[in-house]
């Protein structure tokens, strides 16, 4: 798929929490295709220690429009800059990079998602929607606050909740809720994306249950073309670039 850079407008900047905000940003011409699970590289100016890009999940795309939304989580300085973008701004990104999630072969789907790993869910179950599936997401936090986004969420389809503290839905991580617990799952496919513990444990759920399972990791990635090499991943066919060859795997070729 052709590679972009282009300046974005940012048309709007919405703080969700304390940690987490969504950047609406619109393209200077016409959006081109981009696929659930891809990300892009964007450029952090005025920071004197932000010289690399920070690449960023697609959280959705609203083609009508011809805007990207970007779910930002406010971390390192990088982040902090691009938190503090206003109306007007201007935001240069490279894409859209790395591969997508696969489209399920039967319709029964559960995404799963644990703090920011949430962010390429919402455009895979808009996906999904305009293709005649209804999904079910499956989303945890440490407590409430950290539940976020869920309205567009549930325009998708069923929101099911886990929260570490109890405030809200099952109480513990996202394999203690009954939809994970159960030994005959209504479930064909699992697309998941989150901490790595979080996506082992759930891999092995599909395993254990002959459910086709896809993770999107979320490895530290400097260039986004597969140069750096800091991003690889273990696989039965040696390592490979998360940002070249993933984000996106099926959970059974990493040797986790």
């Amino acid at each position: 798929m052709k590679k972009y850079v282009d300046d974005f407008k940012v048309i709007k900047n919405e703080r969700l929490n304390h940690e987490y905000v969504v950047l609406t940003l619109q393209h200077p011409g016409k959006l081109p295709p981009m696929l659930p699970g891809q990300f892009v590289e964007v450029r952090v100016d005025n920071g004197p220690n932000t010289f690399l890009r920070r690449p960023i999940s697609i959280h959705d795309i609203d083609e009508e429009n011809n805007t990207m939304l970007l779910l930002v989580q406010e971390i390192g300085e990088g982040t902090q800059l691009m938190c503090a973008l206003k109306e007007g701004d201007t935001c240069n990104m490279v894409y859209p990079l790395g591969n997508s999630f696969a489209m399920p072969d039967k319709p029964r789907v559960l995404l799963v998602g644990g703090g920011c790993g949430i962010a390429p869910l919402l455009f895979m179950g808009r996906r999904l929607k305009a293709n005649g599936i209804e999904p079910q997401f499956l989303l945890g936090a440490r407590t409430a606050e950290g539940l976020i986004a869920l309205d567009a969420f549930k325009q998708l389809g069923t929101v099911h909740t886990t929260t570490e503290d109890g405030s809200v839905g099952t109480k513990g991580f996202v394999i203690h809720h009954p939809v994970m617990r159960t030994q005959t799952p209504d479930i064909d496919q699992i697309y998941t994306c989150g901490p790595e513990a979080m996506m082992k444990v759930v891999a092995k759920y599909a395993g254990n249950h002959n459910i086709k399972c896809q993770v999107s990791l979320e490895n530290h990635m400097a260039c986004g073309f597969g140069a750096c090499l800091c991003c690889v991943a273990e696989t039965l066919d040696g390592n490979k670039c998360t940002c070249t060859d993933g984000p996106v795997f099926d959970s059974t070729y990493l040797k986790w």
